[in-house]
């Protein structure tokens, strides 16, 4: 499939508050990829009514054949419960899920068990398409424990399952487990190659001195069983700290982008830039306009049509 694209839509939640934790839309200003405004005047263009009542961390697949859209997204809510630990031991084991034709009339939402019994949570699920499959590979953080009980201490690694209607899914299989907390992986392919962010959950110090950072990783498929380290400590110096990340490519030139949500009380995503993705190395974007409050989401490339579609029904 090719396609012209001519804007970006950027999908993500806002902070904990009465209707942060939902799904808010900001659209790009023209083919600009760097400067973004709220739409619906920065109040959720959906919520869900299931589950946890609220969503966290959602993220947007174009199928392949460029007529459909799947949203999946995080059943949690933390403004109502604020108790992490519950959260990882006895949290959700489900995501929820829309669909739709033309990124603004989304139905009815749908919560789907992805995660097995001995997961304790079910976060930043996000999808893309596998050839090699023929399927979505939907992937996701969760803390595995050894008995029913959940008992005992235990850390999130990635686990994926595979669909095609995002209504059935494969049994979970485990995708990255680093013996050590893992979370937010998102991937981007170019030339053939896969490239892979993450951030690694575990205080910095001692074992990990680049511990509460993204690092990056590349293999040429989804499913290989070894990822050739890349980057580890991206964007530090310029943050001090990073998660959620989320890459997109530049509809009109060869440039990547790559923002860090550095979580803290003064700063959210900070967005970085390169020409050459197989470097590893990113810069900080220095002219960029992002929405208040913007939190772990996607990027995602529309065309001049979607564009002006979402502009006019949430504007």
């Amino acid at each position: 499939m090719t396609t012209d694209f001519a804007g970006y839509l950027y999908v993500h939640f806002k902070r904990e508050s009465a209707d942060g934790e939902q799904i808010h839309f900001a659209l790009s200003d023209g083919n600009d990829p760097l400067h973004f405004d709220d739409l619906n005047n920065g109040q959720p263009v959906l919520f869900s009514t299931l589950g946890e009542c609220g969503v966290r961390d959602p993220h947007i697949v174009r199928s392949p054949e460029g007529d459909r859209f799947f949203m999946v997204a995080t059943d949690l809510r933390v403004f109502a419960v604020n108790d992490w630990a519950l959260t990882q031991r006895w949290g959700s084991r489900s995501i929820m899920v829309w669909e739709s034709s033309d990124l603004v009339d989304w139905g009815e939402g749908r919560l789907v068990e992805v995660a097995p019994p001995e997961a304790g949570n079910t976060w930043a699920p996000e999808s893309v398409w596998d050839p090699e499959q023929d399927a979505y590979l939907v992937h996701w953080s969760s803390t595995v424990y050894d008995d029913a009980a959940h008992e005992g201490e235990s850390y999130n690694r990635i686990m994926y399952a595979t669909t095609r209607d995002f209504r059935e899914f494969s049994p979970a299989r485990t995708w990255i487990d680093r013996g050590w907390h893992t979370i937010d992986a998102t991937v981007i392919d170019h030339d053939g190659v896969y490239y892979r962010f993450l951030k690694d959950e575990r205080a910095r110090g001692g074992q990990a001195p680049l511990g509460k950072s993204i690092f990056s990783e590349t293999a040429a498929s989804l499913t290989a069983a070894e990822w050739a380290p890349l980057a580890e400590g991206i964007g530090l110096g310029a943050i001090k700290q990073g998660e959620g990340p989320l890459v997109y490519k530049s509809n009109t030139e060869d440039k990547w982008f790559l923002w860090i949500d550095e979580f803290t009380a003064e700063r959210r995503y900070v967005p970085f830039e390169t020409t050459d993705l197989a470097s590893g190395e990113w810069t900080p974007s220095t002219d960029f306009r992002l929405p208040q409050d913007p939190c772990h989401g996607v990027v995602l490339p529309v065309t001049a049509e979607e564009h002006e579609r979402l502009s006019k029904a949430w504007s």
